[in-house]
């Protein structure tokens, strides 16, 4: 009998690649729900780190990036791209 993998910890997993992290936002990106994107950046901070970790890194307490990464969340473009350059990642533009 196979092991059974729960999808929270499959993503998990897959989102320590910054590859995939990337694509993962990207494609959350294209929702016009901003908390898409918001919860898709919480996954990956979660994956790359840990809530506590980015916080440290970024200079938030981990009640302010939870409370930026909920679902009622609006983070500044400074405090999106501290986040995204804790987790190793950062804002690119493109042509579409």
């Amino acid at each position: 009998m196979k092991p059974i993998v729960r999808h929270d910890d499959w993503l998990i997993k897959q989102l320590q690649d910054p590859e995939f992290a990337a694509e993962f936002l990207n494609v959350a990106a294209e929702d016009d729900d901003p908390r898409t994107y918001l919860t898709a950046l919480r996954k990956v901070v979660q994956a790359r780190g840990g809530i506590a970790e980015v916080a440290e890194k970024t200079h938030l307490s981990r009640e302010t990036l939870y409370r930026t990464l909920s679902s009622r969340g609006n983070p500044t473009i400074k405090t999106l791209t501290a986040v995204l350059k804790a987790t190793g990642l950062k804002i690119a533009v493109t042509a579409h």
